[in-house]
C-alpha cells in the first residue's frame, strides 16, 4: 500500500474521530444538568465539526499531489490498530459507553479520555502527511489540548 493511500486512510480516521467527538458532545448536551455544562458541550461539538472540515480539506488536497516519502507498512498498521482500539468506537461499544454516561461528571470524564486519545493520534499522523500540513495538525492538537484543559477545569467545579 503506497503512503498516499495510507495518508488518505489516516485522514479519514481523523475525520471519523472528530465526527464521533461531535456526536458524543451533542449527546452530552442532553445528559448534562447544568446550563453552563450544556453550553460547553455544545461549543465543543461545533469545534469538532470544524476540525473534521480541516481534515477533509487535507484529504481533498492529497489527490492532487505526490505523496510524502514512504513509511513502512507496519507503521500504518500500527496506527490502524491504535485507532480501532482506542478511538473508533464500534457502535456496540459506543452504545455501552454512552449508557454509562448519566450526568455531567461522567460525560466530562469520558470527554477527557477522548481528547487525550485524539491528541496522541494526531501527533502520530504527522508522519503521514506532507510537511506543509503539519502546522494545521499542530493547530488542531493545540485546540484539543485547550478542550482538555477546559474539561479539566469544569471537572474540578463539578467534583
Amino acid at each position: 500500500m503506497g503512503s498516499q493511500m495510507e495518508a488518505g486512510d489516516i485522514l479519514q480516521i481523523a475525520m471519523r474521530i472528530e465526527e464521533n467527538g461531535a456526536g458524543f458532545y451533542r449527546y452530552a448536551v442532553q445528559v448534562a444538568q447544568e446550563e453552563k455544562a450544556k453550553e460547553m458541550f455544545g461549543w465543543l461539538a461545533d469545534a469538532e465539526d470544524k476540525h473534521k472540515a480541516i481534515f477533509q480539506g487535507m484529504l481533498s488536497r492529497l489527490e492532487t499531489r505526490t505523496p510524502p516519502e514512504s513509511y513502512p507498512g507496519e507503521y500504518g498498521s500500527y496506527l490502524h490498530q491504535y485507532a480501532d482500539n482506542k478511538l473508533i468506537f464500534k457502535k456496540e461499544v459506543m452504545d455501552a459507553e454512552l449508557a454509562r454516561i448519566k450526568d455531567t461528571l461522567s460525560a466530562i470524564d469520558f470527554a477527557i479520555d477522548r481528547e487525550v486519545d485524539s491528541i496522541l493520534y494526531y501527533h502520530e499522523i504527522k508522519g503521514f502527511v506532507a510537511a506543509d500540513q503539519h502546522e494545521a495538525i499542530d493547530k488542531i492538537i493545540t485546540e484539543e489540548r485547550r478542550h482538555f484543559n477546559l474539561l479539566s477545569k469544569m471537572k474540578e467545579e463539578y467534583s
